[in-house]
């Protein structure tokens, strides 16, 4: 063993895991097989009734790297701050049990903070598999967060979907001490982290490379579990998306581009959280001039009336937001300044 595997780590690795044993093996193969040398596995075995314990007995004796914590069942977000307060390095890389993490994932998102240090976190590409059914949504949404890269799409785009999955990244620790950590509640932990931390302004990046493989598979809590639901996802997304409106949109007139049933439901969220709407833009001549919730629907040529609008391109289509987007840029419209895209 290199003597390097004895230093104070320069990475921490935390993966949560309840009866993982069929991947587990491979997922702590991967970080074992690493180039970067000097990290430790923090595996918080939480309440696990399958041979994962077995396995982490064995696997923590072969190598002094690996600790591990077994616990009564606490759920994800308490497993995952358990893990990250065991952590001795200044960064913390996400991990989980169904995983594969590439040979250079660590050495190579590790050199990038320690030469970025504007960046908080890091992320990078992934790559999907599924042995699921059911699994298109999944695959269009893997495509969308490796389209986003720089760290302004990444803040642009975060209203839109989470722009990172979350076995991908690196951060640095001091961010947890400053904005907190993982936080319960009927919403993905890892979006409403995403969400919190970029509202208080920590700069986060992607490693343009495929770095690990996303394995998705019918028991992953993302699709049995209630707060990783569409409606957990909008209505998480609302309040911050509420916060940014109120504080940036400099008391505009706001407009929600999408007058359908589905988006019309969703931005509900957002109006529980105060955002006053002015009224709804669509290009369905059977929509326009209809009334919904007292507001009526426009075309979007209602938009070009003085004083400018805020818009809210709240469609869910990818393809569809590439049209609005396009028509407001046309039409002197600036991302941030006076539309976001947002579902």
């Amino acid at each position: 063993m290199s003597e390097n595997v004895t230093q104070q780590p320069r990475v921490s690795v935390v993966l949560p895991v309840r009866n993982g044993a069929s991947s587990l093996s491979a997922a702590i193969d991967s970080i074992r097989a690493q180039t970067e040398l000097r990290w430790e596995l923090i595996v918080i075995n939480d309440g696990s009734t399958d041979d994962t314990g077995q396995i982490l007995a064995d696997l923590a004796n072969a190598d002094p790297r690996i600790r591990v914590a077994t616990t009564t069942p606490l759920g994800i977000v308490q497993a995952l701050n358990l893990g990250v307060d065991h952590a001795h390095a200044p960064l913390i890389a996400r991990m989980d049990a169904d995983d594969v993490a590439h040979p250079r994932r660590l050495a190579m998102q590790c050199d990038y903070l320690d030469s970025h240090p504007e960046i908080g976190l890091v992320s990078c590409l992934v790559e999907f598999k599924s042995t699921a059914g059911a699994a298109g949504g999944y695959e269009r949404h893997v495509t969308w967060l490796n389209s986003v890269r720089s760290p302004d799409e990444i803040r642009r785009q975060r209203f839109i979907e989470s722009p990172m999955a979350h076995p991908s990244v690196v951060f640095r620790k001091s961010i947890l001490n400053e904005h907190g950590g993982y936080h319960e509640g009927d919403f993905p932990e890892d979006y409403e982290l995403w969400l919190r931390w970029l509202e208080a302004g920590v700069v986060m990046g992607k490693i343009p490379q495929t770095l690990i493989t996303w394995n998705d598979g019918p028991g992953r809590l993302s699709r049995t579990c209630p707060r990783y639901s569409v409606d957990a996802f909008y209505r998480i997304k609302a309040r911050y998306l509420a916060r940014w409106v109120k504080s940036c949109a400099s008391g505009r007139p706001v407009w929600i581009w999408g007058a359908g049933r589905v988006t019309r439901r969703r931005a509900e969220w957002l109006l529980k959280e105060g955002v006053a709407c002015a009224g709804w833009i669509d290009i369905d001549p059977r929509k326009i001039g209809k009334f919904h919730a007292e507001r009526r629907v426009c075309s979007p040529e209602s938009l070009l009336s003085s004083p400018r609008p805020f818009v809210l391109a709240y469609v869910g289509s990818w393809e569809a937001r590439e049209i609005i987007a396009g028509w407001l840029a046309r039409n002197g419209f600036v991302e941030e300044t006076d539309y976001l895209l947002c579902a």
